[in-house]
């Protein structure tokens, strides 16, 4: 019989943690003097008693190691009853959001996808834009955990190519999964203080400084502010632009550069292939506006520069409509929202390793057709890519396709049309936060959307933020057969 109690202890332990949290909102908002501290107050009891009463009651599960089974329905569990009780502000504060909706706040959120159906962030309690910081900032760095622990072991994506020698993570070499949580959790901590202190000497007030850093160092994009990052000058957009591909970078090669050991950071392929990739796609949306106009200031440049990393990295912070320069640029940006940034990190989307195997895999091909008899191994970074890798890389980019297909057709029949729709997809499909449409307010909410359209996004982020077959394979029988 299958066990859930170990998934339970963990989750409610999850849970209780988040109720913890909820407590720094509540006090900024009675810093602030507004009754808005009650709501979090009342959501940090019923948070706090529900995961408690869960973790109590599996409790004596505990020492026991996870199956693979468990870890994927731990994996897929964490991502959906956390942000339900992170919906609770939403619903009880000054928001008012209805279930759907406030769920849907939540979720973006926690997967770090940044859409919102909120519209009035400038007048909304200080309490509430700190929470939604602060849910991006647990999504952030429990996706990197998940990356680092759980995806090797389950194999999804070609991850199992990261698994260390050595390193197994359901069964007693628990202190070295331990040991990597705490090295991303002290890297994650000290990008985040970087980055709020960066915004801080660059003009910012020091709530705004706090609440971008969490949003900035998880890649989600949530701002307190409806013009987002409109709203600031040029000091901390590029500090911006420089935060959000640190935090795209593989977190292990980050832990090493703390360490002082900064060769293989740059060493990485994957990072030297992110930084270039880049720039190529800055460098044609910038050459594109001189093509067309003859000319390009700062302004436009860093507009272009930080539209392009935001994309890049799903972090999904605006500035300026995008739209308006032009169809090329537009369809750039479209494109590199669907490669993402590097594996082990907070970026979103495919993950710029999985291209890499794809394009080394398909130039072998190539060879082949002029070199038939030869014998070819395809390697990465010096290690052989094994056939399971590579198998697994293809079919997470044809499920990811499939998928972005798929939910554009299905929110097309909710009504929505067909930029709003395919937008709709592509953003929560692949967690980058911006749509576009008609009913897409001036802010860049969709709370427009229709329900159904908001409901198949909340879906489509939860199975994107995941990779997709991680929440697939929990609806096949045959993997809970013994």
């Amino acid at each position: 019989m299958f066990d859930v109690r170990p998934v339970g202890y963990l989750v409610g332990l999850m849970v209780t943690a988040m109720g913890a949290t909820m407590l720094l909102p509540l006090l900024v908002d009675l810093a602030e003097g507004r009754e808005h501290w009650t709501v979090f107050a009342e959501s940090m009891i019923v948070t706090c008693l529900a995961g408690g009463l869960v973790a109590l009651s599996c409790r004596n599960a505990i020492g026991a190691g996870l199956s693979i089974q468990q870890a994927f329905l731990l994996t897929t569990t964490v991502w959906v009853v956390l942000p339900l009780f992170g919906a609770l502000p939403f619903m009880l504060g000054e928001t008012g959001l209805g279930f759907v909706d406030a769920f849907f706040e939540s979720m973006s959120g926690m997967t770090t996808t940044g859409t919102t159906v909120i519209a009035g962030l400038d007048d909304l309690p200080k309490g509430l834009l700190l929470w939604r910081g602060i849910l991006q900032w647990l999504g952030g760095l429990g996706i990197v955990i998940v990356a680092l622990v759980f995806l090797p072991e389950m194999r999804v994506g070609g991850m199992q190519f990261f698994r260390s020698e050595g390193f197994d993570t359901f069964g007693k070499a628990l202190p070295r999964t331990i040991d990597i949580s705490k090295g991303v959790l002290n890297v994650y901590l000290l990008l985040t203080l970087a980055c709020t202190f960066a915004y801080l000497g660059l003009g910012m007030g020091a709530f705004d400084a706090t609440v971008h850093a969490l949003t900035t160092v998880a890649t989600g994009g949530f701002s307190t502010r409806d013009a987002s990052f409109a709203d600031f000058a040029a000091g901390p957009q590029y500090a911006c632009i420089l935060f959000m591909i640190l935090a795209t970078l593989p977190f292990v090669r980050l832990m090493q550069g703390v360490q002082g050991q900064l060769r293989p950071l740059w060493q990485d392929t994957q990072i030297r292939t992110y930084l270039r990739w880049i720039g190529y796609a800055a460098l044609l949306v910038v050459g594109y506006e001189i093509a067309v106009t003859g000319h390009i200031d700062e302004e436009g440049l860093r507009l272009r520069l930080f539209n392009t990393v935001s994309l890049f990295s799903g972090t999904g912070y605006g500035d300026g409509d995008v739209t308006a320069w032009g169809s090329f640029p537009f369809v750039v940006l479209i494109a590199i929202g669907a490669i993402g940034g590097c594996t082990g990190s907070t970026g979103c989307s495919i993950k710029i390793f999985r291209y890499q195997i794809m394009l080394r895999a398909l130039g072998q091909q190539a060879r082949r057709i002029f070199y038939p008899n030869s014998v070819m191994v395809l390697r990465h970074e010096g290690r052989r890519v094994e056939d399971e890798v590579l198998q697994s890389v293809m079919l997470l980019f044809t499920v990811y396709i499939l998928s972005l297909g798929m939910f554009s057709v299905a929110l097309e029949l909710t009504g929505l049309t067909l930029i709003e729709s395919v937008s709709g997809a592509w953003t929560a499909i692949f967690n980058i936060g911006p749509a576009f449409g008609p009913s897409v307010g001036a802010t860049g909410s969709v709370q427009g959307f229709p329900e159904m359209a908001k409901a198949l996004m909340i879906l489509a982020m939860l199975m994107g933020r995941l990779e997709i077959l991680a929440v697939l394979v929990l609806l096949l029988p045959r993997f809970w057969r013994p």
